[in-house]
């Protein structure tokens, strides 16, 4: 299976896909906050959503899943 994971520590600010979305490589799936910036995290692969592993106001490490991709 594959994950797309957190580049770095942070609280998720959106969620920006839903599971059943096909995403595309570099897309934006979601936000995060650290460091009071706002970062996107981007698909490093195409695929399918199959699962979100995150909610808005999550707190996440770096190398967390944040969604998975069929």
């Amino acid at each position: 299976m594959k994950q797309v994971t957190s580049m770095m520590a942070g609280v998720v600010l959106e969620v920006l896909v839903k599971a059943g979305d096909q995403v595309t490589d570099g897309q934006e799936v979601a936000i995060l906050e650290s460091m009071k910036m706002q970062l996107p995290v981007q698909s490093n692969q195409a695929g399918k959503v199959n699962a979100i592993k995150v909610n808005s106001g999550d707190f996440v490490n770096e190398g967390d899943a944040i969604l998975d991709l069929e």
